[in-house]
């Protein structure tokens, strides 16, 4: 010890030498020569170190001697023994190759992001951050405020403007030596291959059905690999589709859901990074894929699953007799119509008009015809809820003596619901124009829209 109380700092280095000698080294430092009789060595240390503090340091080829030096010294009360391990000059050049061979791969490589939306902003920053030569950006929607807690690609200053001239600044930004290209256009049957084919992957950041099965199908038939991320609030999916050697989307979901019946990122939250790692994966080759596997992620619990998903010999787009060998109508294929507007029907009432009829406190029946899940997403206040498919064993619960108002979220099956009411007798029917997506943008902007 010194004279202060503190530790005096010793170290001792174990390294190779062609010398005989057992030791040496500077005022604070001895060398354990590779080749050195350990027994005189070890006596030569304690005599010089006793009553210090001993940072052995331990070269990679020479780990067993340091070990040896390491147990005899930590048996002895007065001397505080601590480690520091150097790798084998070889490996570090070896790891200096891997490393420069990976930055090759990414600055190689080209990625095609669908949506610079909740799920494609994340992905954007981590793709762009991590040195991906070429991003391609598919969208041709306008920043908005109410999306800007999740689209973390754009801030307050961008509200109003393109999605695309915002994520390019900001891309460019975080990494000005990459090549940002833009295709302001909504993905559709009549484009998708064309932009499919100048990529190497595509990664698929929508949050509708349609487009899902239009760009699992385009990947297929142009042969490149579908990241695939979606979320449900707390949870996410994660996985990799179209491959040579893994199924499809289609393998896994056969057949979308009844439209409207799934909401959008905008109920569910996102979750950006997952994927980012999975499509990184995919270009440096290393590691193992989410080809065949389904990952699932529970934010609330912090956990993870992995599903193993097998090719579906049956399947009209990957199976061997795949029946899909151009693309379709996705939109009539998810059975999705085109929403209603504000009508001018005998029949219709726009969403102001219904505000003014509840303000004056008619005495109206607003009648939702959605499905109990959509009805948990939003609901119109004092509604009642009868799903579509019950309002024909239901109409007993209904008067003909009151005016009803029947909604849905885009105007669609509530337009179907009034021709059976209207059939059924009753005649003082309305439908709400554009459904309660319409009732949201116009009326009441705290109802969830999806």
């Amino acid at each position: 010890m010194s004279g202060s109380g503190q530790t005096d700092s010793k170290s001792v280095r174990v390294e190779g030498s062609n010398g005989s000698g057992g030791g040496g080294g500077g005022a604070n430092g001895l060398v354990l020569r590779a080749n050195s009789p350990m027994n005189t060595f070890v006596e030569s240390c304690l005599n010089t170190v006793a009553g210090s503090a001993v940072a052995v340091e331990r070269r990679t080829r020479h780990r067993p001697r340091a070990a040896r030096l390491l147990k005899v010294l930590a048996g002895k009360k007065n001397i505080l023994v601590t480690t520091h391990q150097h790798p084998d000059p070889d490996a570090i050049g070896s790891s200096h190759a891997l490393a420069h061979l990976l930055k090759v791969k990414l600055k190689d490589a080209s990625v095609l992001l669908i949506g610079a939306g909740g799920l494609g902003s994340p992905l954007a920053l981590y793709l762009a951050a991590a040195g991906v030569g070429r991003i391609g950006i598919v969208d041709f929607d306008v920043v908005d405020e109410s999306n800007l807690q999740r689209q973390l690609l754009h801030g307050t200053s961008d509200v109003g403007r393109p999605k695309l001239e915002s994520a390019r600044a900001r891309l460019r930004e975080v990494n000005p030596l990459i090549r940002i290209e833009t295709h302001e256009a909504r993905l559709t049957s009549e484009n998708a291959l064309e932009l499919f084919r100048a990529y190497d992957i595509v990664a698929d950041g929508t949050d509708n059905f349609p487009t899902r099965y239009l760009v699992n199908d385009a990947c297929v038939l142009t042969g490149k690999p579908n990241v695939y991320g979606s979320i449900f609030r707390f949870e996410g999916q994660a996985s990799v589709f179209a491959t040579v050697e893994g199924p499809c989307y289609r393998c896994l979901y056969p057949e979308p859901p009844p439209a409207g019946l799934v909401p959008s990122c905008a109920e569910g939250g996102v979750l950006g990074v997952l994927p980012g790692i999975v499509v990184l994966k995919l270009i440096l080759g290393e590691g193992t894929p989410l080809v065949g596997r389904l990952l699932l992620f529970d934010a609330l619990a912090m956990s993870f699953r992995t599903l193993k998903l097998r090719r579906d010999p049956s399947c009209p787009v990957c199976g061997p007799n795949a029946t899909i060998r151009k693309l379709i109508d996705y939109e009539a294929f998810c059975g999705i119509e085109a929403e209603i507007g504000p009508g001018t029907g005998e029949f219709e009432l726009t969403p102001s008009e219904l505000k003014k009829k509840i303000d004056r406190g008619e005495d109206l029946v607003l009648l939702d015809v959605r499905e109990p899940q959509e009805w948990d997403i939003s609901r119109i206040e004092n509604a009642r809820l009868i799903p579509l498919g019950r309002l024909p064993y239901a109409l007993g619960e209904l008067s003909t003596a009151d005016e009803i108002v029947a909604f849905c979220r885009s105007g669609v099956r509530s337009r179907k619901a009034l021709q059976l009411l209207r059939e059924a007798g009753f005649r003082k029917v309305h439908n709400l124009s554009g459904g309660i997506n319409a009732w949201a943008e116009k009326v009441d902007a705290s109802v969830p829209r999806y």
